[in-house]
This record gives C-alpha cells, sequence and structure tokens, in this order.
C-alpha cells in the first residue's frame, strides 16, 4: 500500500473534510492482525467472485457530507465490503439494509453491487466503529478502541447537520457511546442500554442541537433470516430516524 497510515489517533484529525477523511482510512495499517486478515481475504477469495479484484484494504464512510442521520454498523463483511470497497455492499445484510433505505426514500436504488453501480444516499452516511473485515466478523476490543480516532472524527465533520444516529447491534452501541462522550455529546448516566427502538437523546456540550440515538438490531443473516428483524421492524426504525431528523 502506497503512504500507509500507521497512526489513527494522529491522522484522524488532520482531516478537514470527508472524502479527505475516507482516503486516510482506506490506507491505515495500524492493525496487524486486520491488516493480515483482509489481505489473505482479497489474495484467497470466495469461489463465486474468484474472477473479482478484491477492495482487500479498510472501507470508510458512504454517504453525503451533510447527512442529517447516520447509521453504525460493526465492521465490513470478509466477502462484501472488503471485496467491493464500500460499506454493506455485495452481501445479504447489505440487501436487507438498501432495500428498506429505498423503501423509506433515503436511497436512490434498492441494490448495491459495487463502487460504480449508481448508489446514492440521501440524508444519510453509513459508517462502522471497525474498518476492517475482522476474522470471525468479531473484532477485539484493542483493535475497536484503536479505529476508534475515525469515528470520532467523522462524527466531528457530520456535527453542523448530524441530528440522529441509528446503530445496528449490541457491539456497534457499546463502541459508539464513548466515541459520542469524546465529541460533544453528554453521554447520560446511567448509560442508555442497547434494545430494538430503543431511545436516547444526548445533549450537546457545545450549545447546539441535541443528537437522538436509536437502536436496532443488527441486519445480520441470523437475525433477519430467522425473524428477529423483519424488514417491517428495520423501516419502522428509519421512519423514526427520518422524523427525529425532520427529513420530508
Amino acid at each position: 500500500m502506497a503512504d500507509p497510515v500507521g497512526d489513527p489517533a494522529t491522522a484522524a484529525p488532520s482531516a478537514t473534510r470527508l472524502t479527505e477523511l475516507d482516503q486516510l482510512i482506506s490506507r491505515c495499517t495500524a492493525c496487524p492482525r486486520l491488516v493480515a486478515w483482509r489481505e489473505e481475504v482479497a489474495e484467497v477469495k470466495r469461489a463465486a467472485f474468484r474472477d473479482e479484484e478484491y477492495w482487500g484494504r479498510p472501507v470508510p464512510g458512504f454517504g453525503p457530507p451533510d447527512a442529517e442521520i447516520g447509521i453504525v454498523g460493526l465492521a465490513p463483511a470478509a466477502h462484501g465490503g472488503n471485496r467491493t470497497g464500500r460499506i454493506f455492499t455485495g452481501d445479504r445484510s447489505g440487501d436487507v439494509l438498501f432495500q428498506a433505505l429505498y423503501d423509506v426514500g433515503l436511497a436512490s436504488q434498492p441494490e448495491a453491487h459495487h463502487l460504480d453501480d449508481g448508489l446514492e444516499l440521501f440524508h444519510t452516511r453509513i459508517t462502522a466503529p471497525v474498518h476492517c473485515a475482522p476474522p470471525a466478523n468479531k473484532p477485539t476490543p484493542a483493535e475497536r478502541d484503536t479505529c476508534r480516532p475515525w469515528l470520532v472524527r467523522e462524527l466531528d465533520l457530520l456535527r453542523p447537520t448530524l441530528r440522529v444516529v441509528i446503530v445496528l447491534g449490541a457491539f456497534g452501541w457499546q463502541a459508539l457511546l464513548p466515541v459520542l462522550a469524546d465529541a460533544v455529546w453528554q453521554v447520560p448516566r446511567p448509560r442508555p442500554k442497547f434494545g430494538h427502538e430503543a431511545h436516547a437523546e444526548l445533549r450537546a456540550t457545545d450549545g447546539g442541537t441535541p443528537l437522538h440515538l436509536l437502536g436496532c438490531y443488527h441486519v445480520s443473516q441470523q437475525n433477519t433470516f430467522t425473524g428477529k428483524l423483519t424488514p417491517a421492524m428495520l423501516r419502522g426504525v428509519l421512519e423514526r430516524a427520518k422524523r427525529l431528523a425532520e427529513v420530508r
């Protein structure tokens, strides 16, 4: 990788725009285990994608820089975002998420296949607390913490417009709360607990608008195939986010 970034804590605050931050994230080499895994997956490949060139790098956030709604997941999928270079793109979880976003008017199309498929998000940006695909979909606490400065800076840059954050799953919820505390929002004590349709309003320390935090079960196949999370449940959370963000 040309011009690798080895220290997110130093590099992230230097980004003055989201496009610059995304470029820095895509060059990150801070976690040796994740670097080795993402590159191994990109070389070995899954049989169904053997003729494709994998991204094999950290996957940045996706969506407009003036988004009112943020969606926070877990980490890129080994043969999804790690293959396509865009978060939630090219896997079953993304199929469910983008269909729901399209259904409620937050995406230009219901499917996401690759970087050049024409997909646009409206009023919404999707990101994650960990930007590399982890083995067994389980980043370590140390890897999560090493990646944290990227998300802190992303939320800083979104601050002028961001009104709501939807968190997909308990891992993302637990990872995000310290990030919010490092930014400009006050996390209540005791800390709000994750749950589907959980809601907390966080006051801003900069005197600006508060942030609404919404919980949603993750769009993993384990949840969607068993009916723990249905399309209607997901659309319900997205519609609530639109109302709270005053998005028409």
